[in-house]
């Protein structure tokens, strides 16, 4: 066994097969992945990597495994599952994640492609794992799949303890052991034993704290908008999809910065836009709160018209509605198996937390910034007072 020093977890111990994934190009490409993207112009300690995070899966999947008793071949795939299930992002993790989707048609967990003859399906064959069924797993199918990517899987277990270590909030700290310890399979569904609403409701509420205050904090959106749309405007530019997918962060940023100056240097210096517009739900038509990808750059160039501006002057941001994955998960209530949001009342203060806290963007430089407020008003059939001076 290899033995790796984590900050996290301690020591993370590597059995023959993860040993040699690690030392695949595919897996070593992921030091060069930060794990918050753009959270990082926030927490500037938030420098962690994907790498990192998935030597953590790993180990809480083993560990997971373990307590369920499950070994042999089951295991073996479940783990190299778990230590691949980040392979598949792109540049900047989550940021490039939708541009990523409509050019390609592929989410991050769907990853056959990158084990079908390639160095790290020939490892897993090697060792006689099929690198179909952990590539099925990594997306979240079968019963052990939820492991990997579930309502209770060790992917969110990880990186809220990382997160949060890395960012220096005490918000994501969860007790990683007991809900490792405390997981069972009924009936073909992962579940958290008897007597375990409150730890399920700790993972929903570290969740919750993270969305709030890390993950959605305004400035790492408008980062986000300005490094979505500057990444549409490089495949545009000819820069073939595929190849775009394989770059690591620094990659993009360089490439960004000599053919798309005008917002790669922005980012690349921390010189972001402003918001002209952060509007609460209650406050957001409903045609705006459901603004497709079309619609969406439809309604920047209308405002930009509007304002008077340039078309890349102007940003609109409308995050998908609120939704709490997490309160789908199940436990073990009396013997019966039941879903979160049915045994707990704090699911529903959450939910209505995550509401209040939604809110629409409207980005721009800060010498338009007045401009594009006014316009977006207008544009958007907003009320009047939803601009902001920061």
């Amino acid at each position: 066994m290899t033995a790796v020093k984590d900050s996290v977890h301690d020591y993370i111990s590597l059995d023959p097969v993860a040993a040699e994934l690690v030392d695949t190009p595919a897996f070593q490409r992921l030091r060069h992945i930060k794990q918050l993207s753009t959270v990082r112009l926030v927490y500037p300690s938030a420098s962690h990597t994907r790498f990192e995070h998935s030597l953590g899966v790993y180990h809480l999947a083993s560990r997971a495994l373990s307590h369920l008793g499950v070994d042999g071949d089951r295991a073996a795939h479940v783990r190299a599952a778990a230590l691949l299930h980040d392979v598949g992002h792109g540049p900047y993790g989550h940021q490039t994640e939708d541009l990523i989707r409509r050019r390609t048609g592929r989410d991050h967990d769907e990853i056959h492609h990158l084990l079908d003859g390639t160095e790290v399906g020939e490892v897993l064959t090697d060792h006689g794992l099929d690198p179909e069924r952990v590539a099925d797993m990594v997306d979240g199918a079968g019963g052990l799949g939820q492991l990997v990517s579930g309502e209770l899987d060790v992917d969110r277990m990880d990186y809220l303890v990382r997160d949060a270590h890395h960012t220096g909030v005490p918000y994501g700290t969860i007790d990683h052991g007991r809900l490792v310890r405390e997981l069972r399979y009924r009936d073909g569904e992962l579940v958290l034993a008897e007597g375990n609403v409150q730890t399920a409701e700790s993972l929903l509420l570290a969740r919750a704290l993270m969305n709030a205050i890390v993950y959605r904090h305004h400035v790492s959106r408008i980062a986000g908008a300005m490094l979505e749309r500057a990444s549409e405007r490089l495949v545009d530019d000819g820069v073939p999809i595929e190849a775009f997918v394989r770059m690591a962060d620094h990659d993009l940023l360089v490439a960004l910065g000599e053919r798309v100056p005008d917002l790669g240097r922005r980012i690349e210096r921390r010189d972001l836009y402003k918001r002209a517009v952060w509007a609460p739900i209650d406050a957001v038509p409903t045609d705006v709160v459901e603004l497709d990808f079309e619609a969406t750059r439809a309604a920047e160039r209308d405002i930009a018209d509007a304002a008077d501006v340039s078309p890349e002057s102007v940003i609109v941001d409308a995050p998908s509605r609120p939704r709490i994955k997490e309160s789908r998960s199940r436990v073990v209530v009396n013997g019966v198996v039941r879903r979160l949001e049915d045994a707990s009342e704090l699911v529903g203060a959450l939910r209505s937390a995550e509401r209040t806290q939604w809110r629409l963007g409207v980005y721009a430089p800060e010498a338009v910034r007045d401009e594009v407020a006014a316009a977006a008003v207008d544009v958007l059939g907003l009320p009047v007072r939803v601009t902001t001076p920061v």
